[in-house]
């Protein structure tokens, strides 16, 4: 991994971030409140295992994953990743995420049902730029 990623980075803008959320199926007043949240997203790794924890006032999350290898994440909205069948008596979405990086950009696939999120940051003149995708394959 680039150690360039390495660090704490603020949202200063975003664009389309709440239709995005929209198509995720995120209530109103939820969106509504993410879109005003400045998170602080702090980048770290010890070893092979890199960390992301994304915090602001809304709510906090940390992942925690080695690169290109599928990993078990519960998202910001509450999506829960890589729940097994025989884990639970019922499956209510079950998500498989991949973080790769390629090309220096940092690249986080999460797939389920028939839905698919991609999201990519990559560094820009000194600022990671996110851009987030929700697709129907």
């Amino acid at each position: 991994m680039s150690n360039r990623f390495l660090g704490t980075w603020k949202l200063v803008s975003s664009e389309n971030f709440e239709d995005y959320m929209k198509a995720l199926g995120v209530g109103l007043a939820t969106r509504k409140l993410a879109v005003m949240a400045k998170p602080h997203v702090t980048i770290s790794m010890k070893n092979d295992v890199i960390t992301i924890r994304t915090q602001s006032a809304l709510n906090s999350s940390e992942i925690s994953f080695k690169l290109g290898r599928e990993f078990e994440e519960i998202t910001p909205d509450n999506r829960k990743t890589k729940l097994d069948s025989r884990q639970a008596a019922y499956v209510i979405v079950s998500l498989q995420t991949t973080i790769t990086l390629d090309k220096g950009v940092l690249n986080q696939v999460q797939k389920w049902e028939d839905k698919e999120t991609t999201i990519k940051r990559s560094l820009v003149d000194g600022k990671m730029m996110v851009v987030s995708v929700f697709s129907y394959p």
